[in-house]
């Protein structure tokens, strides 16, 4: 079976520990014959998946997890899943912070990804619409534009993940989780994190007589 997370920008699968992207405007799968598995926060490029392969299965209705949380989105759920106990991070266009203790979710929050908080800059001024220093001294005040808004949206995502994170151990995925993931010493890094949970989620389905998982 192929696995697919349906994001905001592109469409990420997986097969036999291989993974990939796609544009949502151009899928071009090619394995007709091997179902897929999905998860999704995107109707429309949902709906072009749809139209593109004749066998597939919405995951999220089966992604379990213990949370009084209202409204936690499928891959939130399905990273969750993945994880027992520890602080999730999934630094994409946005980045979702949750934290897990003895497989319950005890919350978490949303703040704008690195390529979102740029947007920002660039609708305040021209002149804020720069190219962003990812090296930037984060120890000392900056001293040009460019230095001052990498400054400025890289330490305030670091500062609020370092509150939230603690004792527990990290666990960073996404686009730009690698990249965040060195600034933390207990952390790891993991790209397969929604794929383990979606995982977890269809093994738990193959015990439901009901549930046709082949």
């Amino acid at each position: 079976m192929i696995l697919c997370d349906v994001g905001n920008t592109f469409l990420h699968f997986y097969y036999s520990g291989r993974i990939w992207r796609e544009d949502p405007n151009d899928i071009t799968l090619k394995k007709a014959h091997i179902p897929i598995y999905y998860i999704s926060v995107n109707a429309e490029y949902e709906r072009r998946l749809l139209d593109s392969h004749k066998k597939c299965i919405n995951l999220a209705p089966y992604i379990d997890i213990q949370t009084h949380y209202t409204g936690l989105g499928a891959d939130r759920k399905a990273v969750c899943k993945a994880v027992s106990d520890g602080v999730i991070i999934d630094a994409g266009s946005a980045i979702t912070v949750d934290v897990m203790e003895d497989n319950v979710h005890l919350g978490g929050y949303i703040m704008p990804g690195i390529s979102s908080y740029k947007d920002f800059y660039k609708d305040i001024s021209k002149v804020l619409d720069v190219n962003l220093d990812l090296s930037v001294n984060l120890h000392i005040l900056p001293s040009s534009t460019k230095e001052a808004v990498s400054f400025g949206i890289l330490k305030s995502i670091l500062l609020m993940l370092k509150h939230t994170s603690s004792s527990k151990k990290i666990y960073f995925t996404g686009g730009d989780g690698k990249f965040f993931a060195k600034f933390f010493d207990n952390s790891i890094f993991d790209n397969t994190l929604v794929f383990k949970g979606m995982q977890k989620a269809l093994k738990e389905m193959e015990k439901k007589p009901d549930v046709q998982t082949k």
